[in-house]
């Protein structure tokens, strides 16, 4: 049975293309990607030993190897930081309480005053599991139509996979559910994690079980989407991230060229009535 920790290295191993660590690209390899014996050689280690982690037999691999493996493989800031929590949770270090319960849907009244004054700007407020909490009125401008607002708790991860707009309205679907399951793993607890999923995987389908354990953090790249009404519309995304304590996040969506600027204008002169909302 394999690992959190080794899903993430098998699959980092095979996405890599070999001549982007400077690897000989003309050797015949029956699968794309690094081969076992080239990491373990990057990383000083054997053969048999990053077998071993790769297929879940050994647990609890030192903090030296770990941080071996992440300059062997050449992760970011982002995914070493990730391959670090996954060996955390791997070992045990992060286990969950017994009786997982459902994250905090509060928002402050702060918070609440901040998405007033972001007006008519396009924001809103979530946590990790894609609770979609607050909003401003720019925010249900841009949604309108889409089906995300419909449920009495909004929830974006939950669109994404269940609801028969999402691959429509998300020009890449693939990368925003990526996206999705990846924050899954950043949530605030593994029982947080274990009881999302649990509920989640019953109707979500194989698209999302398969991603459950890929662990790859996703590019950065605009979100694109094609409007009910008709516009296509690109974004930048600027993430804040809330005090720990809160357990969310401020995600402002800004217009990534003149033509999503303009088509917003457009949508905004027919007005559909949504005030700012904490769900």
């Amino acid at each position: 049975m394999g690992t959190p920790l080794g899903d993430f290295v098998r699959a980092k191993r095979d996405s890599i293309r070999p001549e982007e660590l400077g690897l000989p690209a003309l050797l015949r390899r029956r699968a794309p990607g690094l081969r076992r014996s080239e990491l373990a050689s990057r990383a000083g280690v054997s053969v048999e030993y990053l077998t071993r982690i790769e297929q879940g037999r050994d647990r609890n691999p030192s903090r030296s190897v770990v941080n071996a493996l992440a300059d062997a493989l050449n992760l970011d800031t982002a995914e070493r930081t990730h391959l670090g929590y996954l060996a955390k949770i791997t070992g045990g270090a992060c286990a969950g309480r017994v009786r997982p319960t459902p994250p905090e849907r509060t928002v402050r009244p702060a918070v609440r005053q901040i998405l007033t004054l972001l007006e008519p700007g396009i924001a809103f407020v979530t946590n990790r599991i894609g609770d979609v909490l607050a909003h401003t009125d720019g925010f249900g401008t841009v949604m309108h139509d889409t089906g995300l607002l419909d449920a009495e708790e909004p929830n974006l991860t939950r669109y994404v996979f269940t609801h028969p707009q999402a691959r429509t309205t998300f020009v890449d679907w693939d990368q925003v559910a990526d996206e999705q399951v990846f924050n899954l793993w950043l949530g605030p607890s593994a029982e947080t994690f274990e009881w999302f999923t649990a509920d989640l995987a019953t109707v979500a389908g194989t698209e999302f079980a398969r991603r459950l354990h890929r662990h790859i953090p996703p590019a950065r790249v605009p979100l694109r989407m094609a409007h009910p009404r008709g516009p296509r519309l690109q974004w930048n995304r600027e993430v804040l991230e809330l005090p720990a304590s809160d357990a969310q996040q401020l995600i402002l969506l800004l217009p990534a060229d003149d033509a999503t600027a303009a088509a917003l204008d457009h949508l905004r002169e027919r007005p559909h009535r949504t005030a700012l909302r904490a769900v």
